[in-house]
């Protein structure tokens, strides 16, 4: 049985606590977002904070890493989780508007990690659109301050529509993880 002897080896930014990405007076997460005054303020901390994290993890890394597969018969990639977060940004928008859905940004299933190659045009694209989605995301939410509110044909609340991204986003974050370990050792926190 072949064995991988090109291992990364585990490595991290912090001093003080060597598991974690960066020391914590150092981390840029902590000054995310105006403070977590009331349960608006809080959701949008954390769905920050996750953003910023996802950002975080693919720092630094050409356009061939930010493409590189996990492990078969898998196609996540860091570039494949950029590109899947701005598709789920457009479908919760797509699920409070009234008029025509907007239609896929990278085609139909699973094309957001299937197709995505380790080139640099491709890279910037990809978060162009992540940070188009994510406005125009949080501009329509931002229409809606009651977090109770339920939106569009499915009556989602507001609420619900917050949690939900930060559900994403912290669980693809944990993807992240692991990603960029394989990719060059870098562990997160």
């Amino acid at each position: 049985m072949a064995r991988m002897t090109e291992q990364p080896v585990r490595w991290s930014k912090a001093t003080i606590y060597a598991d974690m990405w960066v020391d914590p007076d150092d981390d840029p997460r902590e000054s995310v977002g105006d403070g977590t005054e009331g349960e608006t303020a809080t959701l949008r901390d954390y769905l920050a904070g996750y953003r910023m994290t996802l950002r975080m993890k693919c720092e630094g890394l050409d356009a061939e890493q930010l493409a590189r597969r996990s492990v078969p018969p898998s196609t996540m990639s860091l570039l494949g989780l950029v590109r899947h977060l701005a598709e789920v940004e457009r479908a919760w928008r797509n699920r409070i508007g009234d008029g025509e859905p907007l239609p896929k940004l990278y085609g139909e299933r699973d094309a957001d990690f299937d197709e995505a190659v380790g080139e640099q045009a491709q890279v910037d694209a990809a978060y162009a659109d992540l940070a188009r989605e994510q406005a125009a995301t949080d501009a329509a939410l931002a229409e809606h301050p009651d977090l109770g509110e339920r939106l569009g044909k499915d009556k989602i609340a507001v609420r619900d529509m917050l949690v939900h991204r930060i559900e994403e986003y912290a669980r693809h974050c944990g993807h992240a993880d692991l990603l960029r370990e394989c990719i060059d050792g870098r562990v997160g926190q």
